[in-house]
């Protein structure tokens, strides 16, 4: 099988512990420095998350080094930013990836809201919260979204 050009990189690992830089629980990045304030870095960097067995890292290549930084957050580095009302609902994530809202996947804990997406979990940002408050109704049984016609009660997990 003829190589390309990725597979002739030198991969660099560091682990989270090394890396300079964190996320907090509201999807911000941080280094020693304070917050991230620049759109273009803090998109860099969303868009370079990847995850695989041994969590989320970012990549990037710089010449014949691909750098994989292992990095800390506080829950899960991947946010809802925004609720594209279509049919069906689609999501867009701080990755730039956008995937389907699965009402049956969703779950509340301390008043925040998430869906799972497999083995990973994605919290929704606040604003793209308000933009789906409108498809969410108090019921008897807890909080519910109503989507193509059909009611479902968000479980609430510890």
């Amino acid at each position: 099988m003829p190589l390309t050009t990725n597979d002739a990189l030198t991969e660099v690992v560091i682990p989270k512990e090394n890396a300079v830089f964190w996320m907090d629980d509201r999807g911000r990045w941080h280094n020693r420095h304070g917050r991230f304030e620049h759109k273009r870095i803090i998109d860099h960097f969303n868009r370079a998350i990847r995850w695989d067995a041994d969590g989320y890292y970012v990549t990037q290549v710089r010449g014949t080094i691909r750098e994989k930084v292992y990095f800390t957050y506080a829950e899960t580095p991947l946010f809802v930013i925004q609720v594209i009302q279509s049919d069906p609902i689609q999501l867009l994530l701080n990755t730039t990836q956008t995937i389907p809202l699965d009402a049956h996947a969703l779950f509340s804990r301390a008043d925040q809201m998430y869906q799972r997406m497999g083995r990973q979990v994605v919290k929704f940002s606040d604003r793209a919260l308000m933009t789906l408050a409108a498809h969410l109704e108090e019921t008897p049984d807890g909080l519910a979204i109503q989507v193509n016609g059909q009611r479902v009660v968000i479980p609430e997990e510890g």
